[in-house]
């Protein structure tokens, strides 16, 4: 027998999109109905997946625009993001793909039209960058506040849409 693997999984998305539902389902096998904002709550589970077991660590977040701080824990021996949205509402958490190190254009393997197809099907913003010759760095950020003013449905011209 393998020994169990151990895998760190952060789970994040808007504010009330189902991120604590989804984990406790999986982990304790119930559905909570009503909504109680998450501060940040840590849960473990042993599951075998493909013949080996894997004890997981799922760090539940607060709703991305709930709080300011970025805690550690959600990038820290993080293994991988489970992103969650609800299907209810057009919210999302803006988000800007970017691919680093296009200076070592001899050791590309990753073309930047699967990058540009990648952030397409995220709903994502995407830009190339090389933050060794400083190349698009301004405007990586730039872009985020961009699409964050874009989700919170700021337009350049602050014409007013009535309904």
């Amino acid at each position: 027998m393998a020994p169990l693997k151990f895998r760190k999984i952060a789970v994040l998305g808007y504010r009330s999109v189902g991120k604590s539902s989804l984990t406790i389902q999986f982990v304790e096998g119930q559905f909570i109905d009503c909504y109680d904002p998450t501060i940040e709550n840590t849960f473990n589970k042993t599951i075998n997946f493909d013949g080996q077991d894997f004890y997981l660590q799922l760090v539940d977040t607060a709703g991305q625009d709930e709080y300011s701080i970025f805690s550690r824990s959600h990038t820290v021996d993080v293994h991988g993001y489970v992103l969650v949205y609800s299907v209810t509402s057009m919210k999302r958490i803006p988000t800007v793909l970017v691919a680093n190190k296009r200076d070592l254009s001899e050791q590309r393997v990753v073309q930047t039209e699967e990058g540009k197809k990648l952030a397409d099907s995220w709903g994502a913003a995407f830009l190339e960058s090389s933050a060794k010759q400083n190349d698009t760095t301004v405007e990586i950020f730039k872009m985020m506040i961009q699409e964050i003013e874009k989700a919170d449905g700021y337009t350049q011209d602050r014409r007013c849409d009535m309904m």
